[in-house]
């Protein structure tokens, strides 16, 4: 994914950040290609280059797209800071998919995602390819075909690359909106992986949404909906079971994570991520759910996750988390209170 040996997420071992945005598949079905969907389009397919803007209190909340990336967030600002440390096809705010293709589950080898290939590098452009893209107001609307992380051959951690070719049959759609009700720093971003038919899987990790942010925001927080406070998070790395929250020192910035989908069922100690990654100066949050499946397999289809990523400082995310919590959790199954 992004930045060697940064660690995304965890698969049950240490996944470099080239590993996050890699996580490739093998498969021997035979993969079609959707290059029909540009072949039938009567309309050419979209840059990628769009701009979405919201006010949040005192300042507005603008979120960038760029065709380099695919439509992909390359940049988030509030109140006269970046909140996306953008580099490489990996370290945005966007989406991946990690899948074991029938064998051992392992770190970016059978890796969907959402901006690019380790690859593409710094470079202009992204195997991964953007089929639609609608934005208005504070709205945001994409689809893409997301690349394999990690091109046939290579290797991630001593591990062969599962996929035989760059670009998956793996399709993601996001809606991102800025400002909910009377929570106007709070951004829904709602998720769709569409696995495809033809790849045979018992496990899928997926990455709904993570944050690669400048490493000025150096204080990690967990939120504790039942003493209604923030504490102090360590540096893990990994996941826990609590909403993150990365802030600046003085606590004048901050951007958190929640997600009423939490946690995977299974799972219930994992879902929130936070990783600091020194020598690339970047730290990381992410919000990751984990399927199963069964005699047969993981089953081909959609597979939809919401999170909200609140930006403000850390009183309002603070703040904004409560009343997300206090919304939500009249309407979740025990295994989620």
């Amino acid at each position: 994914m992004c930045v060697s040996s940064l660690k995304i997420f965890d698969l049950g071992q240490n996944m470099s950040l080239a590993s996050l945005r890699s996580i490739s598949f093998s498969t021997t079905a035979i993969i079609i290609s959707l290059n029909w969907v540009t072949a039938w389009s009567a309309e050419p397919l979209p840059t990628g280059d769009a701009i979405i803007r919201g006010t949040a209190g005192k300042s507005e909340i603008i979120i960038k797209t760029t065709e380099r990336l695919a439509g992909a967030i390359h940049s988030l600002t509030w109140n006269g800071r970046e909140f996306i440390d953008s580099s490489d096809h990996g370290r945005q705010l966007q989406s991946a998919s990690n899948f074991d293709a029938g064998l051992p589950l392992t770190a970016e080898t059978f890796n969907p995602t959402e901006a690019g290939s380790r690859k593409d590098g710094a470079g202009p452009k992204s195997t991964s390819r953007l089929l639609h893209l609608i934005a208005i107001g504070n709205q945001l609307q994409t689809t893409s075909q997301m690349a394999f992380w990690l091109s046939p051959n290579e290797k991630s951690e001593g591990n062969l690359t599962k996929n035989i070719v760059e670009l998956s049959n793996h399709l993601l759609t996001k809606r991102v909106r800025i400002g909910l009700r009377n929570l106007p720093h709070v951004i829904p971003y709602d998720v769709t992986f569409s696995v495809p038919i033809g790849e045979r899987h018992r496990h899928g990790v997926f990455e709904a949404v993570t944050g690669y942010m400048p490493a000025e925001f150096e204080v990690f927080w967990k939120y504790d909906f039942a003493k209604d406070s923030i504490e102090p998070l360590d540096d893990g790395p990994g996941e826990q079971a609590f909403p993150v929250i990365l802030a600046t020192k003085d606590g004048t910035h901050a951007m958190g994570i929640y997600s009423p989908d939490q946690p995977s069922r299974g799972y219930e100690t994992a879902g929130y991520g936070r990783f600091r990654f020194q020598n690339e100066k970047v730290v990381k949050w992410n919000s990751v759910f984990r399927i199963d499946g069964d005699g047969n397999g993981l089953k081909p289809g959609e597979y939809s996750f919401r999170n909200f990523v609140i930006v403000g400082d850390l009183q309002i995310v603070k703040e904004s988390l409560r009343e997300l919590q206090r919304e939500y959790s009249s309407r979740l199954d025990p295994v989620r209170r």
